[in-house]
């Protein structure tokens, strides 16, 4: 018997059923609608503001207009730019939230007139934690994330303890965690409450309060991950109001279908080497759907304990209806 190789998985394109949604969602709102989803594996990053343009200029300026977010964050910067991005081409616009929305999409949903949260919607804190290349190494080899909330935690409890105002932990926090991973993270946590302030001043005008709103977001909760719900985010001082039971429906429906879209497709060759052709992020309006396709190899590195990539192939994909059918093409971004 001979060793076949494994037909690989491929994630299933469901233009059609996406776009049925859309057009009854459309109707529900009486405006169009954008709707921008990631993965459990996919993430805010800048290549989005890229696929966001695509789809814009499918709508074309518009005075109103409803952004679908669901996303666990990434990275502040390239919320900044698609905010920016939008408020070129619509004057009064709305994010619409019925899952997660937290981190980076936080900041993304800064940027609407008014938020419309469901029963199962939650915002989070926007506190930044990053990856640096001198970060410390966990028992996987790989390098962790280090946030300015735990190093200030470890400070405070230190000093604490200690009962000493003037005692400095420093030192033997530096046995553990670089210096320049220290300044890099404050740095980024200053990054993080610049970024809300300028994406709140597209529409409030008020700095004072856009400071305090950004400040809030940054320092006040005790977890990254903590869930902000509509209670909460009323309190902060955000524009929010409950969604249409209908709307929520029609999302949530439009959430399952990317997930089936979105569903784990990597191929196990062996145990040390596989290829992943997983969708990570979809953007999609009328007519018109891109979407980000992971396209490459993993080969697990024994010597070093880590995956490493290989063959990288991935890149944004367009779908949209060709001859009366659905047609795939790659969607050309530089």
């Amino acid at each position: 018997m001979t060793d076949q190789t494994p037909i690989l998985k491929r994630p299933p394109v469901l233009f059609e059923k996406t776009q049925n949604v859309i057009e009854r969602l459309e109707s529900r709102l009486g405006e169009p609608l954008i709707t921008y989803w990631n993965s459990s594996n996919g993430s805010i990053c800048s290549n989005d503001v890229i696929g966001l343009y695509g789809v814009l200029k499918s709508i074309g300026p518009v005075p109103r207009l409803s952004l679908f977010i669901k996303s666990t964050g990434g990275f502040g910067e390239a919320s900044l730019r698609m905010v920016h991005l939008l408020r070129q081409f619509v004057d009064q616009l709305t994010v619409l939230v019925p899952l997660e929305c937290e981190s980076a999409a936080t900041m993304l949903a800064l940027g609407a007139d008014k938020i419309l949260m469901g029963p199962l919607a939650q915002l989070s804190a926007v506190d930044t934690s990053l990856t640096h290349d001198l970060s410390p190494i966990d028992r996987d080899n790989d390098r962790v994330k280090v946030s300015q909330d735990e190093l200030s935690r470890v400070v405070r409890l230190w000093r604490e303890q200690s009962g000493k105002e003037s005692d400095n932990p420093y030192g033997e926090l530096y046995r553990h965690v670089h210096p320049l991973v220290i300044g890099a993270v404050d740095r980024a946590s200053a990054l993080s409450t610049r970024l809300c302030v300028d994406i709140l001043s597209y529409h409030l005008k008020d700095r004072k309060r856009a400071e305090e709103i950004s400040n809030t977001l940054n320092a006040s909760f005790p977890s990254h991950s903590y869930p902000i719900t509509i209670r909460e985010a009323e309190r902060i001082g955000l524009n929010v109001r409950p969604l249409a039971d209908g709307v929520n429906a029609d999302l949530l429906e439009l959430n399952e279908i990317y997930s089936e879209m979105g569903q784990n497709a990597s191929t196990d060759f062996d145990e040390r080497n596989s290829h992943d052709l997983s969708i990570l992020n979809i953007i999609e309006g009328k007519s018109v759907q891109v979407f980000f396709q992971r396209d490459k190899d993993w080969h697990y590195r024994a010597e070093e304990r880590r995956w490493v990539s290989l063959n990288d192939n991935s890149t944004w994909k367009k779908a949209e209806i060709v001859d009366g059918k659905v047609g795939v093409s790659v969607f050309h971004m530089r």
